[in-house]
C-alpha cells in the first residue's frame, strides 16, 4: 500500500553522532522526510557519505534536493583538534564551505552547528554580535568554519551551542555523562574541574531548535545569520557530578573540587556563556532541566542496579 512520506526533506549529516541522532530522530518524528549520513558508523541506518569527497557530496544533495541540510558532523574534540589539526581543518573548514556551496546550489537551508569556543570566555554572556576571539585551535576551526559557510552560502544559519549531552551509545560520548564512573565508583576520590563555567545541553533541545528554525525558515526567508542556544543552568564539572550523585542518590564526598585553570590539554575558556534572547524573541526554544535530562540519559549505565528502585518507585 502507499506510503505516505512527507514532503518536506532534511538532510542530516554526522547522523550517527550524539547530536546527528537527535536531529534525525526529531525531524523524522515532525513529519518531515528525514535522510542522515555517517561515515564509520553509517550503515545500515544512514547513507554512507565521506564529506571530504565533494563528488559523493554533491551526488547525495543531487538526488535528494532537500529543503533544509542540518551540519553537525564535524571533529568537536578539543585535544584531538589540537594533535591532528589539518585533519580536523579538512572536516570544519573545507567540508563545511563545500556542503554550503551545494546546498545554495539546491536551495537549501543549511543549519551549520558551531560551538561556544568561538569566544575566549572573559566576557559573557555572548551574543551573536560579539567579536569572537577562539583560545583554541578547534575554536578557530568551527570558527573557519562558520565564514566558510556563510561566504558560501549567504543565507544560510549557524548555530552555537555549548557542551552536549543525551542519550549517549557510550559514557565517552559526552563530556558530561563521562563522568558517570568517577561517580559511580565512591571508592576512589575523584578531582573535578571547578574552574570552567559551563552551561550542558539537552541535544533533544538542540534538535528541537533546529527543525523549528527550519520550520520558520520555510515562512520567512529572512531566517538566517547566526544564532545562539544553550541551557540556563550555569555548572562547573564538578557541580555537575554532584547534581548526577545527587540524581542517582549516590555519595559525591568522594568528589573533589578543583579551582586552579586546568593546565593539560587545550586551553578552555572560562565562562562562554551564549546569550540565547535572539533565538527567544522569535519564539524558538526548548530547554530540558539537567536533572531531568541527564537522569534520562544515563540509567542504563547505572552498574548497581539496586539503585534503581529507589530512582525510579
Amino acid at each position: 500500500e502507499d506510503v505516505d512520506i512527507p514532503s518536506r526533506r532534511v538532510l542530516i549529516t554526522g547522523a550517527t553522532g550524539l547530536l546527528g541522532r537527535a536531529v534525525f530522530k526529531e525531524f523524522n518524528g515532525n513529519n518531515w522526510n528525514a535522510v542522515g549520513c555517517g561515515y564509520r558508523r553509517a550503515q545500515p541506518r544512514f547513507e554512507q557519505v565521506n564529506l571530504l569527497d565533494s563528488i559523493a557530496v554533491h551526488d547525495i544533495i543531487h538526488d535528494f534536493q532537500p529543503h533544509v541540510i542540518v551540519h553537525c558532523a564535524a571533529e568537536r574534540r578539543p585535544d584531538v583538534v589540537e594533535s591532528q589539526p589539518d585533519a580536523a581543518s579538512q572536516l570544519n573548514v573545507a567540508a563545511s564551505g563545500n556542503l554550503a556551496k551545494e546546498a545554495a546550489g539546491v536551495g537549501a537551508f543549511l543549519i551549520y552547528i558551531s560551538t561556544d569556543y568561538v569566544f575566549d570566555g572573559t566576557s559573557p554572556p555572548y551574543k551573536e554580535s560579539d567579536v569572537p576571539n577562539p583560545l583554541n585551535l578547534y575554536g578557530k576551526t568551527k570558527l573557519e568554519g562558520e565564514k566558510a559557510v556563510l561566504e558560501n552560502n549567504e543565507g544560510a544559519a549557524v548555530l552555537r551551542i555549548p557542551v552536549l549531552y543525551g542519550e549517549v551509545e557510550r559514557l565517552e560520548e559526552s563530556a558530561v555523562t563521562v563522568m558517570f564512573d568517577k561517580v559511580q565508583f565512591s571508592n576512589k576520590s575523584a578531582n573535578m574541574d571547578h574552574w570552567q563555567q559551563r552551561f550542558p545541553t539537552n541535544v533533544k533541545d538542540v534538535a528541537a531548535v533546529c527543525r523549528q528554525l527550519a520550520e520558520k525558515r520555510m515562512l520567512d526567508p529572512s531566517v538566517k545569520g547566526t544564532f545562539h542556544w544553550s541551557g540556563n543552568e550555569q555548572m562547573t564539572k564538578y557541580e555537575m557530578a554532584c547534581a548526577i550523585a545527587d540524581a542517582f542518590n549516590l555519595p559525591s564526598s568522594h568528589l573533589r573540587p578543583i579551582t586552579d585553570c586546568p593546565v593539560v590539554g587545550a586551553l578552555r575558556p572560562r565562562n562562554a556563556q551564549l546569550d540565547c534572547s535572539k533565538l527567544e524573541m522569535l519564539g524558538i526554544g526548548q530547554r530540558t532541566p539537567f536533572r531531568a535530562g541527564i537522569k534520562e540519559s544515563l540509567w542504563p549505565f547505572l552498574v548497581d542496579k539496586r539503585w534503581r528502585q529507589t530512582v525510579f518507585h
